[in-house]
């Protein structure tokens, strides 16, 4: 893999939400003269973890990143997590700094929260991107999220094991032959030493997805009245989530358009950046999925 290039935040601060009870912490790269890239954590992340995607978007575009309750530095209080809020939220930051309009990348966890973006405040998106998600129920991903709550909810070492597992369920195989060995341990024993004494916060990340899928059950046609422009980006060897769930997808969002990616497992963003990001790129200059 090529080494990260550094990169620092222009300013970073939190927003009090919860009648100031809680609070969100967020960082901006630019000086708000661009169009803004919000870039959506997955569930084990925290916004550092974007550092080496960021010089893909910025100085072309603006950068935003924001930590979701249980994550880096925002509130990590042992209580129930809902995606719906985690929108809010960014609208209470987006508030803040003086955004109108954003573009935001969902992959994986994140994408949950892209689509309930959508739902909630299209009005507030040029675009939308999306990976690795799934908008219908499906058993399959009922039995991989009980199966990583029992790894949380088990004694030691179960989530040890936890952590090496979910690498081997996420990469495709060339990242995997790229990153075994030494690299993958060090990523392995980061993830393990920010969660190991802190399991309760991802129990509560992975519970939230409850509501949101039950807000599907309640209303089928939730996110079919999300008319901002919608791309799609699929791995073709993700086994988390497989191609032809997201591939629903498609028939859910009125405007969206499926890229697959070839080579590609779960993480798509990280393990085809020459695919994915000048793509994403000329889906955010033209705000239309009709592009070569």
């Amino acid at each position: 893999m090529k080494p990260s290039l550094k990169v620092a935040p222009t300013k970073n601060g939190f927003v009090q939400v919860e009648n100031g009870t809680r609070q969100i912490y967020w960082e901006y790269f630019g000086e708000g003269e661009k169009e803004v890239v919000v870039l959506l954590n997955g569930v084990a992340m925290l916004t550092r973890s974007w550092y080496r995607a960021v010089p893909n978007l910025y100085p072309e575009y603006d950068v935003l990143l924001y930590d979701y309750f249980g994550q880096g530095q925002s509130s990590q209080e042992d209580e129930p997590y809902y995606i719906s809020k985690f929108c809010d939220y960014l609208i209470v930051i987006l508030d803040e700094l003086g955004i109108d309009k954003i573009h935001p990348i969902g992959v994986s966890y994140g994408g949950f929260i892209g689509a309930d973006l959508g739902r909630l405040y299209q009005d507030r998106l040029h675009t939308l991107t999306l990976s690795g998600i799934l908008l219908t129920r499906e058993t399959l991903f009922q039995m991989y999220q009980d199966l990583s709550l029992r790894f949380y909810r088990s004694a030691d070492p179960a989530f040890e094991i936890y952590t090496y597992y979910i690498y081997e369920k996420i990469f495709g195989e060339n990242l995997a032959t790229q990153v075994y060995g030494e690299h993958m341990e060090r990523t392995r024993s980061k993830l393990f030493g920010r969660y190991n004494d802190r399991k309760y916060c991802l129990i509560r990340l992975t519970e939230a997805q409850n509501p949101f899928f039950e807000n599907i059950d309640h209303d089928s046609d939730a996110y079919r009245n999300v008319m901002t422009p919608t791309l799609l980006f699929t791995g073709e060897q993700d086994r988390a989530i497989p191609p032809w769930q997201q591939s629903k997808l498609v028939d859910i969002l009125p405007n969206s358009r499926q890229i697959m990616v070839p080579e590609s497992g779960h993480l798509t963003y990280l393990e085809r950046p020459d695919i994915f990001w000048p793509t994403v790129k000329r889906f955010f200059d033209l705000k239309t999925i009709d592009f070569q």
